[in-house]
């Protein structure tokens, strides 16, 4: 009876890869005319976005995308490890299950709702001190000038709230998997309670945590509808973080429909998907290798004895 059903599991999780590769193929074909009208390289590094000229560089999408997903875990990854360890390590245990369910709840919030929020709220009460940060710290790179209305940063900040969720979600798992005897050995050898965190829970969930902040990354990097609302949409590479930009996400959820009548304008859109999809990829199969080690980790029962006595011994 087991070998049956193993075969079934195998065809199934083999079925997977196989729709992978569907979408990969398929979306290259789609794709090709505008690789064969201007190449690969040209239309993944050219800046000139501009289908009323038959121009399709899709750089200023693609730096769009990186620069706010890369805001978004330089804001949210910190904000969703502290409050995982808050609620593992820190929080009365009667709060334990409200404050876990009220981050949760963040993750039911639609993206469009989040959009407006921004639109309507965050982006008119932030701007001031947008405009304070820019030209008071306008020797810093990437910083200074005249701030947007939506731009990076808000995009960024934005896309941070959306990812805290699945970030502290995963990080809180693998904070409760360190073994008990690891806390109480540093705290037998007058290590604080931050210290004990720092030497013991820390350094054994670093992988997990690692794993989880890709995870985020690939769902800052997929979002469209959010970040269409708040970005600015302008095909333009920025010069600071407050400029007005655009994402391979957004591009395409605006511009798909006007693309119909032409093929050359469709395919570049698909061929942005394509591109997409294979930052997607990659980062999920980074997450992935440092969620297994993790899991390694955590059966093989990796010792923190030692940095726990040098810390004491400190």
């Amino acid at each position: 009876m087991d070998t049956p059903v193993r075969r079934i599991l195998t065809g199934v999780a083999a079925l997977i890869l196989v729709i992978i590769a569907f979408f990969l193929i398929r979306l290259y074909i789609e794709a090709r005319p505008v690789f064969s009208a201007y190449g690969a390289t040209h239309f993944v590094f050219d800046n000139a976005w501009l289908p009323s000229k038959n121009l399709y560089g899709a750089w200023p999408l693609i730096a769009g995308t990186l620069i706010t997903s890369a805001i978004a875990l330089i804001i949210g990854v910190p904000i969703a490890v502290a409050a995982a360890l808050f609620v593992t390590e820190l929080c009365p245990r009667p709060l334990r299950a409200t404050l876990t369910i009220l981050v949760d709840l963040l993750a039911a919030v639609p993206s469009v709702v989040y959009g407006l929020w921004a639109v309507f709220f965050l982006i008119p009460k932030i701007k001031p001190a947008e405009q304070w940060f820019s030209d008071t710290f306008s020797f810093l790179p990437f910083v200074g000038g005249q701030v947007a209305g939506p731009n990076y940063f808000i995009a960024g900040l934005l896309l941070a709230t959306m990812i805290i969720p699945i970030v502290s979600a995963i990080s809180r798992e693998v904070l409760a998997t360190v073994p008990q005897e690891h806390k109480e050995a540093a705290l037998a050898l007058g290590a604080t309670r931050w210290e004990m965190i720092r030497l013991a829970v820390l350094p054994y969930s670093r992988a997990g945590i690692s794993g989880a902040a890709m995870l985020g990354l690939g769902r800052a990097l997929g979002e469209t509808i959010a970040v269409t609302l708040v970005i600015g949409n302008s095909a333009h590479l920025g010069s600071t973080i407050f400029s007005q930009g655009y994402t391979l996400a957004a591009v395409i959820a605006n511009e798909f429909g006007e693309a119909a009548s032409n093929p050359v304008h469709r395919a570049s859109l698909i061929a942005a998907g394509l591109v997409l999809f294979l930052l997607t990829l990659v980062v999920n199969f980074i997450a992935r290798f440092y969620v297994t080690r993790a899991e390694k980790k955590m059966l093989g029962g990796a010792p923190v004895a030692e940095p726990v006595a040098t810390g004491a011994a400190a």
